[in-house]
């Protein structure tokens, strides 16, 4: 299999353009989904930052030995995650489940971010996350919304992976891993709350049911969270377009 790399431009390292692009769509995505209009300016990463987020909590409760229900994804860009059973560890599974939410993305994402390296994985990944988009849809996904605009979602990365250059493909997977690492900023006052109201109900912040089943205020853990997202962006850029 050959190494993938971005065209270097003239005395300039390999990939650079393309990092210091990532980079900003990074920090513009992260800024404008902090202001009132943000959303609808990026609402197709809002529906995709909420599908991870979700996606997150329900495949971690699989995982630790529950059962993930459904999701539900709204068109103001909220979602729940439904899920039931025992799960393995107790509180401390509980707190896992919640910190899936936030913390699942950004590490998928790192690992999409370094599949870009080679053309095959680069393929791969988007056709992955193309298919698990359509598959949520199918078992999950119970929002007639959710089931509008997941599955189109879920079809347009399949064709980038299918039909795309090797350049493009190589950008998209970076870009899409870009956009699952900073999906934790997506709303970074909730990270700081103990609770929020999603779709007329009030419930617990993930950040709340972390301090709830465990120890420290919920603002410890949404801090921890904020920063380790940052930390596996930045160190699988580094790894990506290091020499």
């Amino acid at each position: 299999m050959t190494q993938f790399e971005l065209p270097p431009a003239p005395s300039e390292k390999p990939g650079r353009h393309s990092l210091v692009w990532l980079v900003a769509a990074a920090g513009l995505t992260v800024l404008l989904w902090q202001l009132p209009w943000g959303n609808y300016i990026l609402y197709p990463f809002t529906i995709l930052a909420t599908w991870f987020h979700e996606m997150g909590h329900g495949l971690t409760a699989m995982l630790l030995g529950g059962e993930f229900h459904r999701l539900e994804i709204y068109p103001d860009g909220s979602g729940l995650a439904f899920h039931s059973g025992r799960l393995f560890l107790g509180p401390v599974g509980r707190a896992l489940v919640a910190a899936g939410g936030p913390m699942g993305p950004p590490m998928a994402g790192a690992i999409f971010i370094l599949a870009s390296r080679r053309q095959g994985t680069a393929q791969f990944g988007l056709l992955a996350l193309g298919s698990l988009l359509l598959l949520s849809a199918v078992l999950w996904v119970r929002s007639l919304f959710g089931l509008l605009l997941i599955p189109a979602i879920g079809l347009g990365i399949l064709a980038v992976g299918c039909w795309a250059s090797p350049w493009l493909r190589g950008f998209a997977a970076q870009f899409l891993g870009v956009q699952a690492c900073v999906s934790t900023y997506h709303q970074l006052d909730y990270l700081f709350t103990a609770s929020a109201v999603i779709n007329g109900q009030v419930i617990h912040s993930d950040s709340g049911q972390i301090a709830q089943n465990l120890f420290l205020p919920y603002w410890f853990w949404g801090g921890v969270m904020a920063v380790s997202s940052l930390v596996l962006l930045i160190t699988s850029l580094q790894l990506t377009f290091r020499d």
